[in-house]
């Protein structure tokens, strides 16, 4: 089976805070990654498993089954930056730099090691 994968795209979130949620399900099985996504306590933990969801679908479409298949690579890359500005004393105003992301997933079939 060849590799399947899925991108999410201008994620509102921070690349920095998605990347400690992409570190944990790096390797993993799906069912593992997918569990511990469920139960995970950070805000970009619900469109990684989303995308996760979807590379599994992209999987079943091109093989027809998603049998031993684990996350192979995934990463987060810093999409653009949305400037906006913050009203502050005197007239002035402060840069709000709103971050948003790129994360992308591999998944591959884990092949038993020939002895």
């Amino acid at each position: 089976m060849a590799t399947s994968s899925a991108t999410l795209r201008y994620a509102r979130i921070s690349p920095r805070k998605v990347r400690l949620v992409v570190d944990l399900i790096r390797g993993l099985d799906i069912d593992r990654a997918r569990t511990s996504l469920q139960f995970l306590n950070k805000r970009s933990a619900k469109p990684v498993l989303k995308l996760l969801e979807s590379a599994i679908a992209n999987a079943k479409s091109a093989s027809g089954n998603a049998g031993a298949l684990y996350v192979k690579k995934i990463f987060a890359d810093q999409g653009p930056t949305l400037k906006r500005s913050r009203p502050r004393a005197k007239g002035t105003s402060s840069p709000i730099n709103k971050k948003t992301s790129h994360i992308t997933i591999v998944l591959d079939e884990r092949t038993k090691p020939t002895p």
